[in-house]
């Protein structure tokens, strides 16, 4: 939402839906503002990610700060799933090295962009 000035409670104002693939999920965003400006409970969002969603992008994120900290993949799989499941000699193939790879370049994906698509709405082939 974008007001050139403070909004003025005495005012009218407009809201300009383009008429395109997102209408549906800009016409439920308006309403949902509409409701939270008259007090009223906005209601559900138009969707919302899974538990086992959220939680990977919780992890990629926490990743991609480990790696762009300076640790290696070995220590930001350490932090993120504990110094006890990495053992000594099998690192170069454990299931949580290559795990930690991808949560990583998950992470870059995400600040290069990719985040915008998590606001997208994904319908469902017919």
């Amino acid at each position: 939402m974008w007001l050139a000035e403070p909004p003025t409670m005495s005012m009218s104002y407009t809201a300009l839906l383009p008429l395109d693939s997102d209408f549906e999920v800009r016409a439920h965003a308006a309403h949902r503002l509409w409701r939270a400006i008259n007090g009223r409970v906005p209601g559900p969002a138009f969707h919302e990610l899974s538990l086992q969603r959220r939680e990977r992008l919780i992890l990629a994120v926490r990743a991609l700060d480990g790696r762009m900290d300076g640790g290696t993949y070995r220590a930001v799989a350490e932090v993120l799933f504990g110094k006890k499941r990495i053992s000594e000699r099998a690192w170069k193939t454990h299931d949580l090295r290559n795990r930690t790879i991808r949560l990583v370049q998950s992470g870059f994906a995400l600040m290069r962009g990719g985040y915008r698509e998590l606001l997208r709405y994904r319908r469902k082939q017919k």
